[in-house]
């Protein structure tokens, strides 16, 4: 499933076309994706200019001219496509091929912008993508939105407020941090890694990196540290499940290619003067990739 670095990628993709343009048509090719669409979809988007694409977390916020904002999620398989007639681009090509086929297109918006008309184009084979209408003032207070933590790359991130949230908690430090109610868009892939940079084991709890006291132990800091530099090193790269995606100088974005966790069960660990093996266990249902040698 897209993480936060991808959602981002996508998002970024997407503004040469859409921020500031007219929506002039809305075709909406079945009744539901996971969820059912919007009542009166269509008609409450057409004629919509779209202000601003924002993101929250692994949310695509398509915020329009009444204050609606339109909340989409990738799912598993989904993705944006721009067709005009100078431009076919997917915005964050997916290191998992994303589909092509046009039975899957579901949706089409049909816009006009400042960059001239463009079809972006929302296709998902395993429909387990969606998208909602949150009204004018109701974003805030939506139920996918309201109990978000803090994004791990702002200045809201940090020891002392981690230390608050894993006070006292016996959950292993992988589950705290996958928790989206502290920390809003992390996922699988770069709680690996940050776990990994900071040396620290996905088996501890989260509580023992908090003093008697509250306060954040120097390992805390440590890891706060690295979650922030992983997840800017993966925006800035344009995601770690994503393929050949050009970043704004021509240059390809590979981050998956500097995996030192992730993926790599059975190989040597990149830590100078390690020596030990990544391996891979399983927590709540999910991979962890971990070097047991050098993170305690």
């Amino acid at each position: 499933m897209p993480e936060l670095p991808e959602v981002e990628t996508v998002r970024r993709g997407l503004l040469p076309a859409m921020e500031g343009a007219t929506l002039h048509r809305l075709e909406q090719r079945r009744a539901d994706l996971r969820f059912p669409f919007p009542d009166r979809f269509a008609a409450r988007m057409e004629g919509r200019r779209i202000v601003s694409l924002r993101r929250r977390a692994k949310y695509l916020l398509i915020c329009l001219d009444d204050g609606a904002v339109l909340i989409s999620h990738l799912g598993m398989s989904g993705s944006y496509y721009i067709d005009r007639d100078d431009l076919k681009d997917r915005p964050g090509q997916f290191h998992h091929d994303r589909s092509k086929d046009e039975k899957h297109d579901h949706i089409v918006f049909h816009v006009d912008g400042p960059n001239g008309k463009a079809r972006v184009i929302y296709n998902d084979p395993r429909r387990f993508g969606f998208m909602l209408l949150a009204g004018d003032g109701e974003l805030d207070n939506h139920p996918l939105i309201r109990d978000l933590g803090v994004e791990p790359h702002g200045n809201a991130l940090n020891a002392d407020y981690l230390a608050r949230r894993f006070a006292g908690r016996k959950a292993p430090l992988k589950a705290a941090l996958l928790d989206q109610r502290i920390i809003a868009g992390l996922g699988n892939i770069y709680v690996c890694e940050a776990l990994w940079l900071a040396h620290l084991s996905p088996r501890r709890t989260a509580g023992s990196l908090v003093a008697r006291s509250g306060a954040p132990v120097a390992r805390l800091e440590d890891l706060t540290t690295a979650v922030r530099s992983v997840i800017a090193a993966a925006i800035e790269a344009g995601g770690s499940s994503l393929r050949d995606h050009r970043q704004a100088d021509g240059t390809l974005g590979y981050f998956q290619h500097t995996f030192n966790a992730y993926d790599r069960e059975g190989e040597a660990c990149r830590r100078e003067g390690c020596g030990g093996t990544i391996r891979r266990i399983m927590q709540s249902g999910r991979s962890t990739f971990h070097c047991p040698a050098c993170q305690r």
